[in-house]
């Protein structure tokens, strides 16, 4: 009897030793130790998160340019241990190195607090003695352990480095450390912060200033986050970043079935969805932006390269600024069979004496031979004063340039014309780092309700009305400018 209960304590032990060592190597065989009835070989969703944290801790995650990535973005429903995820990551990162130095954001100091206790208690949690089924963070890694007299939550040091955990809020500060791991989790706390442009620019603001400048060269970043709107941190990330943002988006529900069928079932998943707000179940659940689901534009066709010989003609369309708060917008574009290449965007609310002077280099560099600016509003002025810049700076006098009062309301024909704008405005390829406001103005855009910014939209609607030849009043105004000014 005692040497079947030896070779079973042999074999228990020797099973022990595997799955630490497949833990230390592997971190989804650490997750799977470290709580079984969480981490389930089932779950393939797991399978993913892990390896993608893995992934891009070891800078395995690469881009098309064969770069490693450095923002990993994860996008997940509630319920689905993301946060959890993150705070054994943090864990098992320390057991690859104790140099390694960790700073975690979350919405306020409460919730900063409560991570950083969950990765400090996780660290310093000890084995039960006889429980051969029972992992802590000790029997993978015994060197990571807190050092002595190092009493903080949120900071604190373990034995043999130097300032090892961080853990602050957007509310709060990063002093006295830099990291090379960061890990931001779920800035934005419901629909009503998401269209919150102050809260959107705080975060902003934050990630910029704050957290990027304590980070160490070649850090990783975890962002996790509820996709809420097209402009959240998530979403700017995307935008300035796209080279070194890698993106993980696991909707609620895939081919009308549930990810995860024993966390939420595809019946209690459709449940939800026949119950709550779509702005929020769409967000929360589906990944998908609040602000795409009412937006007016969709995916905009691109461009690589254009043969500019196959050009009918080179036009560009102004719309001045109506009011301080507004921008002025012009676009130039190639035009071949209806379609307009978009060639350049200058967005701006920079004072008239210096956009005139702009609008006109530009104007003149890529060859614009018709332009047409709205005159309302200070608009001929505008014009006039272009022309001029025109002659006189560039030499320039094969640009025709015609002002006309535009009587049509703007709601109206932005509405009206929204279809004919994607199917014949084509955008450089670049066009959403390339032109940043302009973009992030355009994707905002709602089909209904009150619009912060409309001369995006506006710019691009003239666009297509000049190529349709549906600009009131503009041939009226050429034949009297010639009449004129004998051109």
């Amino acid at each position: 009897m005692s040497i079947l209960q030896d070779f079973k304590d042999s074999n228990s032990q020797s099973f022990r030793r595997q799955i630490i060592e497949n833990g230390k190597k592997d971190f989804r065989s650490y997750c799977n130790a470290m709580n079984p009835n969480f981490f389930m070989p089932h779950r393939q969703y797991q399978d993913e998160i892990c390896y993608a944290m893995q992934a891009i801790f070891e800078k395995k995650l690469r881009n098309e340019n064969g770069q490693p990535y450095t923002i990993l973005i994860i996008n997940l429903p509630p319920g689905f241990g993301k946060s959890y995820t993150a705070v054994l990551f943090a864990t098992w990162a320390f057991g690859q190195s104790i140099k390694n130095q960790v700073i975690t954001v979350s919405y306020n100091q409460t919730l900063s607090t409560r991570f950083a206790k969950s990765v400090r208690d996780a660290i310093e949690d000890k084995e039960i003695i006889g429980s051969d089924d029972y992992y802590v963070v000790g029997s993978f890694f015994p060197d990571v352990r807190i050092k002595q007299g190092d009493g903080a939550t949120n900071l604190w040091t373990l034995e043999g480095a130097y300032m090892s955990y961080l853990a602050t809020s957007f509310d709060g500060a990063i002093t006295g450390m830099r990291g090379n791991i960061g890990i931001i989790d779920d800035p934005i706390k419901n629909a009503e912060e998401a269209v919150n442009e102050r809260v959107k620019e705080k975060h902003w603001d934050f990630y910029k200033n704050t957290f990027s400048s304590r980070m160490l060269d070649g850090a990783i970043q975890v962002i996790i986050q509820t996709r809420w709107a097209t402009d959240d941190l998530a979403g700017k990330l995307l935008q300035e970043f796209p080279d070194r943002c890698y993106v993980l988006k696991m909707p609620a529900l895939v081919d009308g079935k549930s990810l995860c069928e024993d966390l939420y079932s595809t019946v209690d998943l459709l449940n939800k969805k026949e119950t709550l707000d779509e702005h929020i179940w769409l967000s929360n659940y589906m990944q998908e932006p609040i602000d795409l689901r009412g937006a007016l534009y969709g995916e905009f066709k691109t461009y690589y390269a254009i043969d500019t010989e196959k050009f009918e003609r080179v036009i560009a369309y102004v719309d001045t600024a109506d009011t301080g708060a507004d921008r002025l917008m012009l676009v130039i574009a190639g035009v071949i069979d209806n379609l307009a290449y978009t060639m350049d965007i200058y967005y701006t609310d920079e004072a008239m004496e210096i956009t005139e002077k702009e609008t006109a280099r530009r104007m003149n560099e890529y060859n614009v031979r018709e332009c047409i600016i709205e005159s309302n509003n200070g608009g001929r002025g505008f014009a006039r004063n272009v022309e001029r810049i025109l002659k006189e700076s560039f030499k320039n006098k094969k640009c025709m340039i015609t002002w006309f009062h535009q009587s049509k309301n703007k709601k109206t024909r932005i509405l009206v014309n929204a279809t004919n704008v994607m199917e014949q405005i084509i955008m450089p390829d670049d066009w959403k780092k390339r032109f940043k406001a302009f973009y992030t103005d355009i994707v905002k855009y709602q089909r209904k309700g009150k619009n912060e910014h409309d001369d995006a939209p506006d710019g691009l609607t003239g666009l297509v009305e000049f190529v349709n030849g549906d600009v009131k009043g503009i041939r009226r105004a050429r034949v009297l400018k010639r009449s004129l000014f004998g051109l």
